[in-house]
């Protein structure tokens, strides 16, 4: 099966309590304007656009379901700026990098079992592998003369040795060998168990050749790298020095001598220093960071200081937005600079002496099933942008800003989105019980007569220090499909609006962002969208302790879906993969210091309230919000007789719930039918009054 849907058997009181399923809908026999789940492999995402250094030509990464791999696949293409012109570059691949001198691209692409580092030269369009590596290279530069390139790799080594076991006979099977764990963090959400080795820094000829490992020890060394102008150091960020590994988020920038390999760091503060970039006259160093003050929140600032990163001051202490990544103009004067800001990704040009100038206002990407802020950027030596950016329309395009004015170069989803209804999005207007606004986004079905109410579904994001948009989403367009209004919103702890607003949920979470999603539904149903007797509630990760904990305080919602939700705030800091976090920034104490602390912001401690069907959704492969989260909560409701099933998404990490097409649409099916067999018929429905 393409999703496990397991449903096991409530006592027979408590199953005569079910509303019946409804009967499905007929499968067309012809195109069908909604739009639907297999529609999620027709779609395609523009990511990664690097501009050449001449500003004339673009390549991008072009993202598009495979129907038959199920997944998404990645291949290249060029965009001629003038004209607007595509010509496809490489069937597969990812990380595109332009030469210095704009005459070659390297790249990323897969050989064999992983991927190895590609060179074309653009005059005879010719390909070069120039690496023979075992693990994936990434974070790709070239160096300032384009006689090599730099990258990380994992440099694999020996696991702990306890024992052994007795002789194997030959020919014989046993049992695979003993695992032994040591590490602190010993798992990742995504790549799964941490193998033995480390991530370290290499050089190659970009004519091919041998490799050179330029970083050692147990440590990882981690992108962007960036080469000095002599090209006798790279500049990168690493959490190095005794005890790393029990370090979370205290990084330092590290520039390695190119020739002898030796490294000085170059930051010490307590806090993260990283996305290091070289000034173009090697003068300065810019990189990002903050200082850590144990809180769940700090907007990442934009630090300049000079050779050695010494005399550091920031540039963006003043604006109170995160600062997303940052990159030097030619002339080394200024930096161009995303950030977050209500909601939605922006580019500005910050200077050198912190003046802030805003350039493009609608960057997006990065995701397809919600839509969370995001979106990627390169500059031209000439000050030629070229971004992904759209709207709640379609997926992210490629977008160029020349000369003051933003031009949009592709049209991916054109024949796609033009064959089919989609829901309309607007902004509506919330205001918080504490008299605080609040952002609020109102997808409505595709047909809906004006002034008819109908179902709602608040749709809660992660994080929680993140932020939703106006962007296209898949999850939300195939709620709207079905019958439902869908509101999102970005209620206090939410990124984008500043620092203050990030922490007012510190040390408390949940908290008073439940009022601040009430009164959005509220808002809704003022609006003259939402019915009030069919209302449902979901969300993802934070947004699914969210949904966990609504539901344990108010009964107004027919429906609720969790999904892959924190229930337990001592088994999730105990389980989790960055072991060290949750207990270090959202709480003041350790579990077992301040076990009330945990359990009184736990959902689980309101389960004997909850009296809403509700469906809980997890990855299989979950290491973030560990599938035991979800399970505690299935098993309790189910203990208590509360209307429940488990939804396990075969293969699934946290991050990845939605990567598979199958499986995002699969995922949203299900928890589609869940709220059908708890909704209003439609001749119930009535129209605003």
């Amino acid at each position: 099966m393409t999703l496990a849907l397991l449903l096991l058997a409530a006592t027979p009181a408590f199953a005569q309590q079910q509303p019946a399923a409804p009967v499905p809908a007929p499968v067309p026999d012809g195109p069908t304007r909604s739009f639907t789940g297999s529609d999620l492999f027709g779609l395609t995402i523009a990511a990664d656009p690097q501009i050449s250094p001449d500003g004339k030509t673009i390549v991008y990464v072009r993202r598009t379901g495979d129907v038959m791999t199920d997944t998404m696949k990645s291949s290249l293409w060029l965009i001629d700026v003038a004209s607007g012109r595509q010509t496809p570059f490489a069937t597969d691949g990812s990380s595109p990098r332009w030469s210095p001198d704009g005459a070659r691209i390297a790249y990323a692409a897969r050989d064999g079992e992983g991927s190895q580092l590609f060179v074309r030269w653009l005059t005879g369009s010719t390909s070069a592998r120039v690496t023979s590596f075992p693990r994936d290279p990434q974070a790709l530069a070239w160096s300032p003369d384009g006689t090599r390139l730099a990258y990380i790799a994992t440099v694999a080594g020996e696991g702990t040795k306890l024992g052994t076991q007795p002789p194997k006979p030959e020919g014989a099977k046993w049992a695979e060998p003993l695992t032994i764990i040591d590490r602190v963090n010993y798992r990742n959400d995504g790549p799964g168990y941490v193998k033995p080795g480390y991530d370290h820094l290499f050089v190659v000829g970009a004519d091919g050749g041998a490799a050179r490992q330029l970083t050692y020890g147990k440590f990882d060394d981690g992108g962007p790298l960036s080469w000095t102008p002599d090209g006798r150091s790279i500049v990168f960020a690493a959490i190095r020095g005794p005890a790393a590994d029990r370090q979370v988020m205290n990084s330092d920038v590290i520039a390695v001598d190119t020739s002898s390999g030796t490294i000085r760091t170059l930051t010490t503060r307590d806090g993260p220093d990283a996305q290091p970039r070289v000034s173009p006259d090697g003068s300065k160093i810019a990189w990002l960071g903050f200082d850590d003050k144990r809180r769940s929140y700090e907007n990442t600032q934009l630090y300049v200081g000079d050779r050695d990163a010494a005399s550091p001051r920031s540039l963006t202490a003043t604006l109170d937005r995160a600062i997303e990544d940052a990159v030097w103009s030619a002339d080394g004067r200024s930096l161009y600079a995303s950030y977050d800001d209500h909601g939605q990704r922006r580019v500005a040009r910050i200077g050198v002496d912190g003046r802030v100038t805003p350039l493009i206002d609608n960057v997006a990407g990065g995701g397809l099933d919600r839509p969370y802020t995001g979106g990627e950027f390169s500059v031209s030596k000439g000050g030629t942008i070229a971004y992904t950016g759209g709207d709640a329309s379609a997926p992210a395009d490629v977008w160029v800003l020349a000369g003051g004015k933003p031009r949009r170069l592709t049209t991916l989803n054109a024949v796609l989105t033009g064959s089919k209804a989609l829901a309309q999005v607007r902004k509506i207007t919330v205001t918080a019980p504490d008299g605080r606004p609040i952002d609020a986004w109102l997808a409505t079905p595709p047909g809906r007569v004006a002034g008819q109410r109908v179902p709602l579904i608040l749709e809660i994001h992660g994080g929680p220090n993140a932020a939703y948009g106006s962007g296209f989403a898949t999850d939300m367009q195939l709620y709207a499909a079905a019958g439902y209004a869908v509101l999102w919103t970005n209620p206090r702890g939410s990124t984008s609006y500043g620092a203050e607003f990030a922490n007012l949920i510190d040390k408390t979470y949940p908290a008073a962002d439940y009022d601040d999603l009430i009164a959005s539904v509220d808002a809704a149903i003022k609006d003259g969208t939402a019915d009030p007797d069919n209302l449902f509630v979901t969300g993802g990760s934070g947004g699914g302790l969210l949904t966990a904990w609504i539901v344990g305080k108010t009964d107004r919602f027919k429906a609720a879906a969790t999904q892959k939700p924190v229930i337990n705030w001592i088994s999730e800091a105990l389980t989790m993969d960055a072991t060290l976090f949750t207990s270090r920034y959202w709480f003041t104490k350790l579990p077992w210091e301040d076990p009330m602390s945990y359990w009184n912001r736990s959902p689980l401690s309101l389960v004997g309230n909850v009296k809403t069907p509700t469906l809980v959704v997890v990855g299989g492969d979950d290491y973030r919000t560990p599938v035991s989260e979800s399970e505690q909560y299935y098993a309790a409701l189910q203990i208590r007789g509360v209307p429940t099933a488990l939804v396990k998404v075969p293969g699934a990490s946290h991050g990845g719930l939605a990567a598979r097409p199958s499986q995002s649409a699969a995922k949203a099916s299900a928890i589609i039918a869940w709220f059908d067999r708890y909704r209003k018929p439609a001749a119930a429905q009535g129209a605003a009054q």
